[in-house]
Formats: structure tokens, sequence, C-alpha cells
């Protein structure tokens, strides 16, 4: 389902917030195993290393290194209670473009899949000017504090979502959640009756969803949500780091996502 999203923060209230607080549970049971990149950047920082968490989700990423400290942080008020049980690390309720932390101060932050849900070009380059701002500077020989940013791209032709050049980037994702069914005694189940496979425990880059425009279903024991994506084109990250005061470090495509290191400009 494509769209055109107005310049507000409702739209993103309605089609982002709202949405990830309805479904935070379900959500979390399909986001356990760390994206090979993402876990690489984390196992690469120095010992004693402090860094953030942006957009955190369930805080899956928090336990992969356990010499670094990571102060996390999510819109949402129930995937911050689960990721909060990550201990040592701590987690807080708040807008990726309005954190609460000392300007200038983490070695590193990771952001993962969540610049893509700001609706306007100027939101999202905000959002990682206010990840890198929190970045230390380069001084006394010692390098500048690193951001790990991955969106979701638009060329992804050979994924189930089919999207590529040429489709419109701006889309409203389908997230089913299908609520729970009593079991039933062995001898009484049917084939029918067979709780469906959820696709994303194979491949957590899917998504309950299909690629055709579909309405709010009430289907009998399913609900569907519809969440707001900005599908970044090759290049466009790096065209908004480089806005948002950010010097480009490395750069590239993992399984339908583009991902980008950046620095703050001394």
């Amino acid at each position: 389902m494509s769209t055109q999203p107005p310049d507000s923060s409702d739209y993103e209230s309605e089609h982002v917030h709202q949405v990830y607080e309805q479904i935070a549970s379900h959500f979390s049971s399909t986001r356990y195993k760390p994206w090979p990149i993402v876990e690489r950047f984390l196992l690469s920082l120095p010992d004693g290393s402090i860094g953030l968490d942006i957009g955190c989700g369930n805080g899956k990423y928090l336990s992969v290194n356990k010499n670094v400290y990571i102060l996390a942080s999510d819109r949402s008020t129930n995937l911050t209670k689960i990721a909060s049980t990550h201990q040592p690390h701590s987690a807080l309720v708040a807008d990726t473009i309005a954190l609460p932390h000392k300007p200038a101060s983490f070695d590193f932050a990771i952001s993962i899949a969540v610049v893509h849900h700001l609706s306007t070009p100027e939101r999202r380059r905000e959002a990682i000017h206010s990840i890198l701002a929190l970045l230390r500077r380069a001084e006394n020989g010692k390098e500048a504090g690193k951001a790990l940013i991955y969106v979701w791209a638009l060329e992804q032709k050979d994924s189930r979502r089919g999207w590529d050049s040429g489709n419109d980037q701006d889309v409203l994702v389908p997230w089913v959640m299908k609520e729970k069914r009593p079991k039933q005694p062995k001898k009484n189940r049917s084939k029918d009756s067979t709780a469906d496979e959820d696709p994303t425990k194979k491949d957590e880059n899917v998504d309950l969803e299909n690629n055709s425009a579909v309405g709010p279903k009430h289907q009998s024991g399913e609900k569907t949500f519809h969440r707001y994506y900005h599908l970044y084109r090759s290049g466009e990250l790096e065209q908004d780091i480089t806005h948002a005061d950010g010097l480009v470090l490395d750069s590239g495509y993992e399984k339908d996502n583009w991902w980008a290191i950046a620095s703050p400009k001394s």
C-alpha cells in the first residue's frame, strides 16, 4: 500500500507509534537474532565503550557485547519495558528527534530500522543529526564516535515484497497479528486447526505482509496494522548523513537494507 505522508508527526503517531504500542509483544517474539553487520560492529568496539541503541525495540542487541555499556531508548513504552530486562543495560522512553542525552558524550550508537519510520526528508535528516550530535568528537588523537544506521531499501526485487527502483518510496506495510487460540486435544485436531507457521521465525527481515494494497482486516482470529516506511533508494542514506553534518565512513547493502557507519564532522 503506497501513501504520500503529510508533513506531520501526527501521521507517525497513528501509523508508527500507536501501532508498535499495540503489537509490541508479538513484534518482540519475532526479533531475537542479531543481524550480522550489527553484531560485528558491536563486537569491534573497545572494552569499556559507552553507547546508545536508539529505537532499540525489544533490546535484542544489548547483550551482544558484554564488555560495553548501552543506554537504550525507544518511542514505544511497551517495547522499552521489554528492553529493560536486559541488565545491566538501561532503557528509557524517548523520541529519536528529542533525545535527552548530553551532546558529544558517547563512543558509539546504533539505530537499526528506525529512521525510515519518519515521514518527511527533513525529519529523517533531523533524526540522523540528533544521533550524530551525541557522539564524541575527535580530539587528542582519539577518533570520533561512530554510529551504525540501518534503513529499509527500495531495491528488494528478490524479496517476497518485490519492491524495486520505480516503485513508491513511501508505503504502508501490513503487520498481521493473529489471536491465540485455545489448544485442542490432539485427537480432535484437524489439518485446518494447526497453527500457521510464522515466516518471521525463519527470516526476521520478513514481516507478516504481502505486496498488494491491503485495507484493514478483521478476519476471524486476526487483526492487521499498517506501519509507515520510507524505502531508501541507493545512495539516499549517505546523502541524508551528509546533510545532517555527518561523515560517511562505510556503507553497504545487507538483505533488503541499506546501512552506513558515520561520525560527526569535527
